[in-house]
């Protein structure tokens, strides 16, 4: 399925698929861009505040935009503009189970940029377990039908 600007009305909630989270990712994630003990190495975050491997939230952030992308299926692609109030309220852990849950809050023409359309949305992604492991709201922009 191709979407563009118009398929997405205010009001539409939108579900991705799932996402398993394994110790490996976390581990390699962390190598790369968060290096902190909880996120490198199960014996040495078990001796941390989160008493055991927990995913960077930039990760999380990571599969988080891959899921989205994959559930909007804009082959034009989408421009972040902006994203507020980016929480992190459960941390993610080697085994959950990702998906996020997308709801349109509101959408417009751009105003200098023809054929384009910006969206603000509520992004949440969740565990198994029906945890909030992440939200924010954004503004993002894609292409028009026309």
């Amino acid at each position: 399925m191709n979407r563009c600007f118009e398929d997405f009305p205010v009001g539409m909630r939108l579900r991705s698929a799932r996402y398993q989270v394994t110790p490996r990712a976390i581990e390699e994630f962390a190598r790369e861009y968060d290096p902190q003990p909880f996120h490198l190495d199960q014996a040495a975050a078990e001796k941390t505040l989160f008493g055991g491997l927990a995913a960077s939230g930039w990760h999380t952030a990571a599969i988080s935009m891959r899921l989205f992308i994959e559930t909007m299926q804009v082959p034009g692609g989408i421009i972040g503009l902006a994203v507020d109030e980016l929480r992190w309220p459960t941390a993610v852990r080697p085994g959950d189970d990702l998906h996020v849950d997308t709801e349109i809050l509101a959408a417009r023409l751009s105003g200098s940029r023809p054929g384009q359309g910006i969206l603000r949305i509520q992004n949440v992604t969740r565990n198994q377990r029906d945890q909030i492991v992440q939200s924010f709201t954004a503004t993002a922009m894609l292409p028009t039908r026309g």
